[in-house]
């Protein structure tokens, strides 16, 4: 008798688990797809920012290129593509490949790199249509 009482316990214990858990995993985020995220990108300059601060700039181009900044005049251009529910980008400077998941936050973007977790996400602050402004590489 005493363990239909504990497990009685046990089973609101559950219910209540169970119950507590289905709002949070409705409220789970979904990574943006290939076709969603070139929709959302091509043809624009996003500026991203983290923790608060500037981060740096993308030009998503047509074909999945790209041209990336730091907001110090130096660029760097590569492609991204789709990789296990990731958008993962490849730069010529050979480093990479740097993979993140988009999600969409109230129609900015933001990120989370998977190549560390512990990295600080990443939040769109601007979007235009406007170019980088690259300073030319000088010779060595």
């Amino acid at each position: 008798m005493t363990h239909s009482l504990l497990s009685a316990p046990l089973a609101l214990t559950l219910l209540l688990s169970l119950t507590l858990a289905a709002p949070l995993a409705a409220q789970e985020r979904t990574p943006l797809g290939a076709e969603e995220f070139q929709n959302r990108v091509e043809g624009r300059t996003l500026t991203y920012e983290s923790q608060g601060q500037p981060y740096g700039k993308e030009r998503y181009g047509r074909d999945r290129q790209v041209t990336w900044s730091f907001l110090d005049g130096r660029c760097l251009n590569g492609t991204w593509y789709p990789n296990a529910g990731a958008i993962c980008f490849a730069y010529e400077d050979g480093t990479g490949p740097e993979c993140w998941r988009f999600y969409d936050e109230g129609g900015r973007l933001s990120a989370e790199f998977i190549n560390d977790p512990a990295t600080p996400q990443l939040y769109q602050t601007d979007e235009s249509t406007a170019p980088l402004s690259c300073q030319p590489e000088v010779g060595v």
